[in-house]
C-alpha cells in the first residue's frame, strides 16, 4: 500500500506551463502518474505536456471537468501561497508545493485555511512524494526507487534520495517517500506523516530524517515511544553546526536546548529509535532491525 498518493489519485498540476511544471510534469506522466488536467491562469483551453493534459484558468474548473482530488504546485513563490489556497477552496484532498521562500505571512494564512478545512498539504520547499510504482509528485528522481515496504520520512530533500539509495541496496524497498520541506511554516508535521505510515499494513519499518533547529524530531519521537510499535531508524543532520548558525533550510537554526543534533540525538535514541551516526548507517541499521523482528 502507500500513504496520501496512490494510481488513483487524480492530479492538476498547478503551473503546467512553466518551465519547472513542464519539465517535471512530464517526468510525472512518463512515470505512471495520472495527471488529468493544468491549471494557468489566461491559459486554459490550451493544452500542454505534448499536447496530452487540458490546461485550465483555476483549479475549481480543473477539479469540476476532471474530478481531480490532488495538486501539486510548481508556482513562483510569491504567487504560491495564493495557488495552496485556491486548490484548498477547491477541495482538493491533498496538495504538493515544491515552491522554496514563500513569505512567512502568506504561509500564516494558508495554515489558517488548513486549520478550518480537511486538506492535506505537503510542504513548501519540499521535493515532494511518492508511491512507488503508482504516483510521483514532485521532483524524487523515479528510477531510484523499488517497491517494498519502507516508509521514508525527511525534512531535507537529497537526504531523502540519499536513504531511497540506502534502503534499495540493502535489498529493501518504499512504499512511499516523501519530504516535508524545509521552510519555518510548513503544512504537515513528522507526527502527521507517522500517523499515516503507523496505519498502513503495508508499511513494515519506517525511517525518518531530521535536521537541526526547532523542536518537530523531538515530539515526534516521543509520539512514537507512546504510539508507534514499527521498527524506525532515525538520522539528525548538521551534527557538526555551530549553535546560532543556519544550516540551508530557514527551520534549519539551532538556538540550543534540544535543538542541537546530539540532544535530538539522544532523545531519539531513549524513545526506542535507532539513530545512525551517518546516513551511510541508513540501510543496514533498517535491515538489521527487520531481521530481528522477524526472528522474534
Amino acid at each position: 500500500m502507500s500513504i496520501l498518493v496512490n494510481k488513483d489519485s487524480r492530479v492538476i498540476i498547478q503551473g503546467i506551463t512553466g518551465s519547472e511544471g513542464t519539465f517535471h510534469g512530464q517526468q510525472m506522466l512518463d512515470y505512471g502518474t495520472n495527471v488529468v488536467a493544468g491549471v494557468t491562469p489566461g491559459k486554459g483551453g490550451l493544452k500542454a505536456l505534448d499536447n496530452t493534459i487540458d490546461v485550465y484558468n483555476n483549479v475549481k474548473d480543473a477539479k469540476i471537468a476532471t474530478n481531480a482530488n490532488t495538486s501539486i504546485v510548481f508556482v513562483p513563490p510569491r504567487f504560491a501561497a495564493n495557488a495552496i489556497i485556491e486548490a484548498i477552496n477547491a477541495g482538493i484532498e491533498t496538495v504538493v508545493c515544491i515552491s522554496e521562500g514563500i513569505p512567512v505571512k502568506d504561509m500564516i494564512e494558508v495554515k489558517n485555511k488548513l486549520d478550518n478545512l480537511k486538506t492535506t498539504l505537503i510542504g513548501p520547499n519540499c521535493p515532494g512524494i511518492i508511491s512507488v510504482d503508482e504516483c510521483k509528485l514532485g521532483i524524487i528522481p523515479g528510477f531510484i526507487c523499488k517497491k517494498g515496504s519502507i516508509g521514508i520520512l525527511s525534512k531535507s530533500g537529497t537526504l531523502t534520495y540519499e536513504a531511497i539509495d540506502q534502503i534499495i541496496k540493502e535489498g529493501l524497498g518504499v512504499s512511499t517517500a516523501l519530504g516535508i520541506g524545509g521552510d519555518q511554516i510548513i503544512g504537515s508535521d513528522m507526527i502527521d506523516i507517522l500517523k499515516l505510515f503507523n496505519d498502513d499494513p503495508e508499511t513494515n519499518g519506517i525511517v525518518i530524517i531530521g535536521e537541526i533547529g526547532g523542536t518537530m524530531e523531538v515530539d515526534a519521537a516521543r509520539w512514537i515511544k507512546e504510539n508507534c510499535d514499527k521498527p524506525i531508524v532515525g538520522f539528525i543532520a548538521g551534527q557538526t553546526a555551530p549553535p546560532g548558525r543556519r544550516m540551508g533550510h530557514a527551520g534549519a537554526i539551532v538556538s540550543g536546548g534540544d535543538e542541537t543534533a546530539e540532544a535530538k540525538m539522544n532523545i531519539l535514541e531513549n524513545c526506542g529509535i535507532k539513530v545512525c551516526k551517518t546516513v551511510a548507517e541508513i540501510g543496514g541499521n533498517m535491515k538489521k532491525i527487520l531481521k530481528g523482528v522477524h526472528n522474534e
